[in-house]
This record gives C-alpha cells, structure tokens and sequence, in this order.
C-alpha cells in the first residue's frame, strides 16, 4: 500500500526558505544540479559496489572486523544533548534538567566553565576551566567534535533555564535529512546588522546537523580570533554565517520549530494559548519549582494526546473489523490489544493466581498461603483503583460506585498481551438522589505489555580463560574418573582456553593418616596421567582439613591463590564439561556487572525409570528423562574480584562469627552482599548423571533440606514413581 501527497507549482515558484542574504543560504537547504539530479551532497547515500582485489605480491594479512556490526556499516547515534550550565546553577537548574528530560535523550552532557565540589549524582559534567561565555561555547563545539562528532548526526544545544520537550525534540530529527548543513532554532536578528541574516536563540536551544558541525570545526579558531561577541549564541551563529554562509531559521522541511517567551509570574497550569501549547522549548525558567510545574503541564498535554490517538485508532479499528475475513467476530478485548493465548493442549494451559486484598495463593516458595505484600500488594492496590475509576467514569453523574470488599482476585501472565486481572468487587452504587445499594460486579481488566527494551550490557568475548574448581570428598572418588575423562575430551583435546584446580577435602581423621593412606592417591595418579598425556597442562591441587565443607570457606583459599581478573566455574564431581556451556560461562557472566549460576539438569534414576528395560538413545529423548534441579547451588560463573569485594562486605557485617559461613552458600554471599545482577537460568548444555548425593548433617539446616530435597525430586518422575508404588503394592498382595 503506498499514499503519497502531490503538490505541483508554477515554474516560478521559490522553495521555502529560499531566501536570504548574498552568499547566504537558509540553514539545511542544498542546492540541485542543473539536469535535476541530487548534488554533491548526496553522494554518500548512493550505494557503492567495492570490488575485492588482492595484490598477489603481498603477503597476506588478516583483516580485522569491529565489534559491532554498526560501527562497520558506519551507523551514527541519533541525538547528542549538550546543556550549557554555570557554577551558580549546577545544584539547581541543571539538577532540574536532569530530573525531567535527561532520561528521554539517549545521551546528554553538561558543560560549565568551573565546577562546584560536588558534582549532583547522575550528571556527566564537563568543565572547561574559563567562566567567559564565548570561550565555554568555543570550547563546547570543539569538545562535541571532538569527541561525539563521528558518532551522532544531529547535536543539540540548550540552556539550563530552558524547557525542552524532549519526546518532540526526537520527532523532529526524524523528520529531517540528515545529508544537509542544518542550523534550527528561534531564528533572531543581529544588533545593529544584516537584517536577511539571523542567529540561533541559545535560549530556546538550537538544531545543529553533523554535516554542519564538521564543516564549522576547522573555523572555531578563526571566529575566536576575529569575531567579537557579548552573546555566546550570536558569536556562534556570526561564525557559521561568516564562514559557511548558512543562517538560522525556524522552519525546514515542512517541519517548525516552536517556542514560547515565558513572562514573569506565569502559571503554567493556566496558559491557555495554542502557542504555549504547541511549544518545542520554552525559555527563561527561573527556578527549578517552575521547571518540574512545566514538565508537568507538558507530560498531562502529551498524556491526553495519546489517550485520544488511542480512542482514535480503536475507533478505526471497529470500523474496519467488518471488513476482515474474521468479521466482527474476530474484535478482541481491549481493541487494538493481541487476543488471549490459545493453548493447543492442557499442558500449555495458563494457571490463573487467586488472591485477596491481605493473601497470595500462589506463592514463590510453593506453599499454598503468604501474605500479600511489596510489589504484588502495590500491584492489586492499583489495579483496584484503576477498575473503580472505569466504572465511575463510565456511569457518573448517573451512579457513583466505592468500594466495599474485593471478594475475589485473579491474575495471570499472558505473553502475547500482558497481565490479566478478574476481580470480583462488592460495591456500593450511591445514585444522583441520595439513594445506596450494595451489589457485586465482576470486572476484567488487562495490564498490556509497553514498549520492549533492550538493556544495555557490557561487552564480553568467548575468549576469556575458565578457571574450573572442583571441590573433591572421600564420597565423590567414583565419580572422579568420568568427570576428568570428559575434561580431557571436551576442553584438552578442544585446546579450549580452560584451566582446573581441584580442591581435595580431607575430613581430619583422613588427614592424620595421610602418609599411611592417602585417600585421594587414586586421583592424584589419574591427574598425573594426563599430565604426562598433555605436555603443556598442569593440574594443580589444594589440599584442605575440615569436617563441615563449607562452599564459601573453601571459595576463600582458592580465591587467595588465583588473580583478581581469574574467571572462576565452581563446579561439581558430577558435572560433564563441555565447550557449549563454556562459552555460555563467559557470554552470561560480566565482571562488576553479573554473575551466572546454572540450574543443571538431572538425570532420574533409571532403576526407576526403565525398570530392567533398556534406556532409550535417540537424540529426540534429549532432556527428557530428568528435570532442572532447582534446589541446587552448586555451579556457579563468577569473577575472583565480584567474590572478593561481596566477601569483604559479607566479613565486616558478620566479624569474626566464621560458624555463620557454615549455613551459606557462594549465591548466598552475592544475594545478600553484592549488587551484581545474579543471573539464574535453565542450562540445558549442564546435564548430570543420576547419582544419590550424600548431604552432610552439620552444615545448616536450610542446606541440609535443600539436599535432601534435590535427592528425592531427582528419583524420578510422578508417574514413574506412581508406576513403582503399583507394582510394589501388587507384588506384596500376591
């Protein structure tokens, strides 16, 4: 489908801003070549098919990719926001800045000549030292092209006594191209000049194009030198005219760029002018209360708009439902909202949560009843006002409803459209006369999904080195010669950038006796078979006496013997290693930023589950006889220097009560002691064989239950244990 608008004017027809001094032309406005193709100006937007040649004379060299996609395609940022602040402003009008609009730019700086001694938290201020106007300007522009030139297409300048809609600042960029020398803002005249020429307000901010800013830099030094200017923003808009012979205007490209003079004493709530109302920037503000007034008048204009192009497009969409294969059948509730998830079997079914205005029914933990409270308590609260607000506005002045009791609750998550909610409400319909009833309504609401955001994260390669640790007991020896067999396959023979460190853990009556018999010999021999077998790896070994192996204290030694930079995988006797879940290791974990702890998956005892019978081996049986241990903790990604700075949080709140360590676990340490994110998810590359762990009774009782827990969910599935407690029951009847 394609619309387009057609205008046709006479041959003597000018373009709009067409005019201008001599050897000036309107800010943006290129000119065409004579046989009507685009000038010069256009040539970065044709594409160019580059032939590969190679010199058969040279050597040949590697060629080195970026790191992002975008920076090789040559991709530029948006908007770059520079606000001119001051020293006596900072803690005030810049603060106010930063608190209504600074989180719609994707980026925005401050620039002051001197800074205080305390910068406000959240600013990325620059200080150029010099407190004069026309050299913070100069040194602006020479700072943004220096720095931000090559990464954004437009920049744009403002004040911190002006009011910038910032949402309708990043329209207009859209709405521009982006191959013009593009100088916008409130267009004014020069003192005492050119009367055709005219310079950007800095009052009301300006527009400035990257084609601009890299044509003016090589001039900034010549308009110090010769242009003498009281105002920071004439001195400027003097320069580009001077040199680039371009000069501001307030309209380009069908698009305006509006503005508003505030008078003194104004009240925003009470301005009432089209003008006002339709205002881009609005200049002076005076003080930081009048700046938060004006976001606020503002957001509430721009919040009806959007109501009424929601009742507009829901509108359209009634009409044009008829015409649709579905009919009018196929409306969903709310209009314009996906329709409900149809699940295609039983299995794919979603579970509503039942809940009062004090209790929760479906509960984190699994038990049956919890109180009501944080985020699920705000969340009920505001959905109750919400659905009283429909119904009053939708049956005043004839019924006004409040409420008694909400009876019943419901709630899911739907993916396709967001959180449903069933209420159950017992209100009280007071009418127009004075007279009351009580009666129950049920209402459906739905809480849509917004806009999806990505969220950014720091870069991380596949090519930094694993430093496995495997904690070792007597118990585990069994299974110690599987474990360093799939070490060997997957990471040695892969010449996979990993590294092991084994922990052996004597408990002290195997520690005295260990010149006699030392119970991890076995071992040590097959550590030194394949040492011999790869020349190039060393297996080195940490022996510890204790009789509770606690995680984190055995976590300590290993953290002293290795670099802060060290990538540590704390795995376990049972974990088969492979390349997959390694790379997974170094992609999910992020120094300063976040850890990675993997929920494995567990294979069920096959006694149980086959009963005599052979295992199956296809591939679609994959992850299919098992289950995510959830109750495990065991494996865990992190860097040495996250562990070290949570640990020595963890070592000033408890002092010297080293027995606490006992009841925790590594997670436990960056759970209540860090501000990493913690990222725990399904590892389906992690997979365990069954194996019947052995819990020790002296560690906490949290852990101990946890153990037992990951033992008895790990047996098998409910049917197959059902199948069991069958033919048990039949075989003691007979």
């Amino acid at each position: 489908l394609l619309r387009a608008s057609w205008s046709q004017g006479g041959g003597e027809e000018q373009c709009p801003g067409a005019a201008g001094p001599p050897g000036a032309r309107a800010g943006g406005v290129r000119s065409e070549a004579a046989d009507g193709r685009p000038g010069l100006g256009h040539e970065d937007f044709r594409p160019r098919i580059v032939p590969y040649y190679r010199d058969p004379n040279k050597p040949y060299k590697k060629v080195l990719r970026t790191r992002y996609i975008q920076t090789e395609l040559g991709f530029h940022e948006r908007l770059f926001v520079a606000v001119l602040t001051s020293k006596a402003t900072l803690n005030t009008l810049a603060v106010a800045v930063n608190k209504t609009v600074a989180h719609h730019f994707p980026r925005l700086l401050y620039f002051t000549g001197l800074r205080s001694a305390k910068v406000p938290h959240g600013m990325v201020l620059v200080a150029h030292g010099d407190e004069r106007p026309i050299w913070l300007m100069y040194e602006t522009m020479h700072y943004i092209h220096q720095h931000f030139g090559s990464d954004y297409d437009w920049f744009y300048i403002m004040q911190d006594d002006t009011y910038a809609q910032a949402e309708q600042v990043k329209a207009l960029v859209t709405h521009l191209s982006i191959n013009q020398e593009v100088y916008l803002g409130r267009a004014e005249e020069f003192i005492g000049g050119d009367e055709q020429a005219r310079y950007c307000h800095g009052g009301f901010g300006y527009l400035i194009s990257r084609s601009l800013l890299l044509k003016l830099h090589p001039h900034l030094d010549s308009c110090r030198n010769e242009i003498l200017s009281v105002r920071p923003d004439e001195w400027l808009g003097r320069c580009i005219i001077d040199f680039l012979g371009i000069t501001c205007v307030s309209q380009l490209q069908g698009q305006h760029y509006r503005t508003y003079e505030l008078a003194k004493n104004t009240e925003p709530e009470k301005e009432e002018e089209e003008e006002f109302q339709a205002a881009l920037a609005v200049h002076p503000v005076s003080d930081m209360t009048l700046m938060y007034r004006l976001h606020k008048h503002f957001s509430r204009i721009q919040l009806d708009r959007t109501y009424q192009e929601i009742q507009d497009l829901q509108m359209q969409i009634r009409n044009l439902t008829s015409l649709t294969p579905a009919g009018e059948g196929g409306l969903t509730w709310p209009v314009g909202i996906n329709a409900p998830f149809l699940p295609k079997s039983r299995f794919e079914v979603i579970s509503w949560d039942y809940f009062t205005e004090q209790h929760l029914f479906s509960c984190p933990d699994g038990s049956p009843k919890c109180e009501l409270s944080g985020a699920s308590k705000a969340d009920v609260s505001e959905i109750i006002e919400s659905a009283l607000e429909q119904l009053n506005s939708r049956y005043q002045p004839l019924l006004r409803f409040s409420k008694r009791q909400l009876l019943n609750g419901y709630r899911r998550f739907d993916p396709t459209r967001g959180m449903e909610y069933t209420l159950d409400l017992l209100l009280e319909a007071v009418t127009q006369k004075g007279h009351s009833h009580v009666l129950a309504k049920r209402v459906s609401l739905v809480r849509p999904l917004s806009k999806v955001e990505i969220i950014p994260m720091p870069y991380v390669t596949e090519a930094t080195r694993v430093q496995l640790v495997l904690p070792l007991t007597v118990q585990d020896l069994d299974f110690v010669a599987n474990f360093l067999d799939m070490f060997a396959m997957n990471a040695l023979d892969t010449h996979d950038n990993a590294l092991l460190t084994l922990l052996f853990i004597y408990h002290p009556y195997d520690a005295q006796r260990v010149n006699q018999v030392d119970v991890f010999a076995g071992v040590k021999a097959m550590v030194g078979e394949l040492e011999k077998r790869y020349a190039e790896v060393k297996i080195p070994w940490i022996s510890v006496k204790t009789e509770v192996p606690s995680q984190v204290k055995l976590m300590d030694i290993v953290s002293k013997k290795h670099p802060v930079d060290t990538l540590f995988f704390l795995a376990s006797v049972w974990t088969e290693i492979n390349m997959e879940f390694l790379n997974r290791c170094r992609m999910n974990t992020i120094s300063n930023w976040q850890v990675f702890f993997p929920v494995h998956f567990q294979e069920f005892n096959p006694a149980l589950m086959y009963r005599g019978e052979q295992a199956a081996s296809s591939s679609t049986d994959f992850l299919r006889d098992g289950h995510f241990d959830r109750h495990s903790f065991a494996e865990a990604c992190f860097y040495n220097s996250d562990y070290m700075t949570a640990r020595t949080k963890l070592a000033a709140d408890i002092l010297d009560r080293d027995e606490v360590l006992e009841s925790m676990e590594v997670f436990d340490v960056f759970l209540h002691y860090s501000s990493l994110h913690l990222f725990r998810a399904v590892e389906p590359g992690l997979v365990q064989k069954y194996a019947l762990r052995s819990c020790n009774p002296r560690l906490s009782e949290e852990l101990y239950h946890r153990c037992v827990l990951s033992n008895l969910e790990g047996l098998a599935s409910r049917s197959h244990l059902a199948m069991a407690l069958f033919e048990q029951e039949q075989a003691n009847s007979t």
